[in-house]
C-alpha cells in the first residue's frame, strides 16, 4: 500500500491537460437537478469540507447578510455550526469521533446551501464560494487517500473516476474541462495534505463528540478542545 505522503506526489505531478482529456471524453454539463445537494433514500446529504473551507464560507455568508437571501438562516450572522457539522460516519447519536467535516444540512437533510426557485430548478446560494468537492462533482481521482463522493464510480478514464450523475455524457467545453481538471487536481492535493495533516495532529481527547482534523481535535461548534470558546472556529485563522 502507498504512503500518504507518496500518493501526495502522485497528486501533485497530475497533468492538467491529461486530467481535462479524461473529462472530455466522460463528458459532462451540469443540468441543476439538485441531487448532489440533497438528501438521498432518507439519509442527509453529506460533502466532505476542509477547515478553511468553513471558514471562508462562513465569512462569505456574513459579507453578504446585507442583500436579499432566499431565507432567514442567510439574513444573520453565521457561526461554525450554520456551515459545517462533524461528519456523521462513525457517530452514534450524533456522538463520538470522527476524521472530516460535512456540509450542513436543513431539515429535510439537505444542504443547507441549496435553494430551489417556483420552477423548481436548484441553485447553490454560495455557488461563487461552493467547496472543492462542489466544485469537482461528479469526478474524483484514482488515488488512495482521496475521497470518493456519493458511491462508486460509473465510468472512467485514465486516473478519472465519474459518480452517478444524470449530467454525465454531455457535451463539455476545453475551457470548462481544464477548469474542473484544475479544481480536481487541487481538491486531490487538498485531500492528502489533509489527511497527513489528521495523522500528525492527532491527540486522543475527552469528549461527546470530537472531530479530529488537519488542525488538531474540535467541538462539534468549530472550537478547538481545550481552547477558550470564545474563540470558535477561529483557532487557527
Amino acid at each position: 500500500m502507498e504512503s500518504l505522503e507518496s500518493e501526495l506526489e502522485r497528486a501533485r505531478d497530475l497533468e492538467v491537460g491529461e486530467l481535462a482529456d479524461a473529462i472530455e471524453s466522460i463528458g459532462f454539463e451540469c443540468t441543476r437537478c439538485g441531487a448532489c445537494c440533497t438528501s438521498e433514500a432518507d439519509e442527509p446529504h453529506t460533502a466532505t469540507v476542509f477547515p478553511d473551507e468553513v471558514r471562508e464560507l462562513r465569512d462569505a455568508t456574513e459579507s453578504r447578510s446585507d442583500e436579499p437571501a432566499p431565507d432567514a438562516r442567510s439574513q444573520r450572522s453565521r457561526d461554525w455550526r450554520d456551515v459545517a457539522r462533524p461528519m456523521p460516519y462513525g457517530l452514534d447519536d450524533g456522538e463520538g469521533e470522527t476524521f472530516e467535516w460535512a456540509l450542513q444540512t436543513d431539515g429535510c437533510g439537505d444542504c443547507t446551501f441549496y435553494a430551489e426557485d417556483e420552477a423548481g430548478v436548484g441553485a447553490c446560494t454560495v455557488h461563487g464560494d461552493r467547496p472543492l468537492i462542489c466544485r469537482t462533482y461528479p469526478f474524483s481521482v484514482a488515488l488512495g487517500g482521496t475521497s470518493q463522493p456519493m458511491g462508486e464510480a460509473v465510468d472512467g478514464e485514465g486516473m478519472v473516476r465519474a459518480h452517478e450523475c444524470e449530467g454525465l455524457g454531455r457535451d463539455i467545453s476545453r475551457e470548462e474541462a481544464e477548469e474542473l481538471a484544475r479544481a480536481l487536481k487541487e481538491r486531490a492535493v487538498r485531500e492528502l495534505e489533509e489527511a497527513i495533516g489528521v495523522r500528525e495532529n492527532y491527540r486522543p481527547v475527552e469528549g461527546s463528540t470530537v472531530v479530529y482534523d488537519s488542525e488538531g481535535p474540535k467541538r462539534p461548534d468549530g472550537s478547538a478542545v481545550g481552547a477558550d470558546t470564545t474563540n470558535r472556529g477561529d483557532t487557527h485563522d
